[in-house]
């Protein structure tokens, strides 16, 4: 399984169809405490100024829980990892590739 990257230029459709394609459970992205909207872009929604050339990667052994520590690290925002039909969050302690088959 390839490295997923993820820069501040993407934009959170663009994030979001890539992670259900790369893992199949969903990815909410938050702005404050309300969803952000799809035209967004990382950058535009951090809670911080992203240092120039900043990613993230994550590849399917990479735990949910670690992932979205990382993201708040780098790029400020909150995310959380859903099940494929985004009824409810996943355990932080599955793997991203584990989160598409709950």
């Amino acid at each position: 399984m390839a490295d997923f990257a993820i820069s501040g230029r993407m934009k959170i459709k663009t994030l979001r169809a890539n992670f259900k394609k790369e893992f199949g459970s969903t990815l909410r992205v938050y702005k404050g405490v309300k969803f952000a909207d799809d035209e967004d872009t990382i950058a535009s929604i951090s809670s911080k100024k992203i240092e120039s050339g900043s990613e993230v990667k994550a590849n399917g052994n990479t735990k949910c829980g670690n992932f979205e520590d990382k993201m708040k690290e780098v790029f400020g925002i909150k995310v959380q990892v859903a099940t494929p039909d985004d009824s409810s969050l996943v355990s932080d302690n599955i793997t991203l590739s584990a989160s598409g088959k709950s």
